[in-house]
């Protein structure tokens, strides 16, 4: 059965690089991050446009959830739902709008 959704290989990466480092401290505590990440990406197929729009991000019409600390970014009309990026949401905004930009 399929999931619903895809991650870009930059998103994949994103998640990586996120478990990585809260698993330096607590694996635990990463694996947990991930599970609730991936539910509410899972949430999302039936329901895409739930999220909130960030136009100063992007001009593209992606959607943003934010799950903890991380700001998903995805674009709801995809079939399957396309997950663009996972950033921390303390990022700064002109770094985030560069990352999306380059996931065109």
């Amino acid at each position: 059965m399929s999931s619903g959704y895809a991650l870009h290989p930059g998103a994949f990466a994103d998640l990586e690089d996120i478990r990585d480092y809260i698993a330096q401290e607590n694996p635990d505590v990463a694996d947990r991050v991930m599970a609730e990440i991936f539910d509410a990406v899972r949430r999302l197929v039936p329901f895409p446009y739930q999220g909130h729009q960030r136009p100063e991000l992007s001009s593209r019409p992606l959607r943003f959830i934010l799950v903890r600390e991380y700001l998903i970014a995805y674009e709801p009309e995809e079939k399957p739902l396309w997950i663009v990026a996972v950033m921390h949401r303390r990022r700064s905004p002109r770094i985030m709008a560069a990352i999306l930009r380059g996931r065109e």
